[in-house]
């Protein structure tokens, strides 16, 4: 489901189509998780933050796997952003990930080191 979000968000996969090869309970976890791309960026970046807490456990879960696996490609494959881009991704995933808390130690501890080796690296960088 943290890949197949990205199917629906980015190429023309649907729900539909997950729901079809995955079943129905990975399409609606897919759901949860995706972004409303109709929306301007802002909104769906703000959206995250506010929704986040009431989410599902799982869905909590994802977004803190998904969370952890971007900060990390940051530190470590830095995409082609301005310094402040980046910086500005770390603290908003920060924002969106302090919603998940209590969801699962282990994904919580993952993305909170990942989010530091980010910043040194960004530090270093700058």
């Amino acid at each position: 489901a943290a890949l197949l979000h990205d199917v629906v968000e980015d190429t023309i996969g649907t729900l539909d189509d997950i729901a079809a090869r995955f079943g129905p309970e990975a399409a609606a976890l897919v759901a949860e998780v995706t972004d409303d791309k109709s929306l301007p960026k802002a909104e769906r970046k703000r959206l995250q933050v506010e929704t986040v807490p009431h989410k599902s456990a799982d869905a909590k879960r994802l977004k803190l796997a998904d969370k952890a696996s971007n900060v990390a490609a940051i530190a470590t494959h830095p995409p082609d952003w301005p310094l402040a881009r980046k910086q500005a991704y770390l603290d908003w995933a920060e924002q969106v990930i302090a919603g998940c808390q209590g969801a699962d130690a282990a994904l919580e501890a993952a993305f909170h080191q990942a989010l530091t080796e980010a910043r040194a690296a960004l530090a270093r960088d700058a």
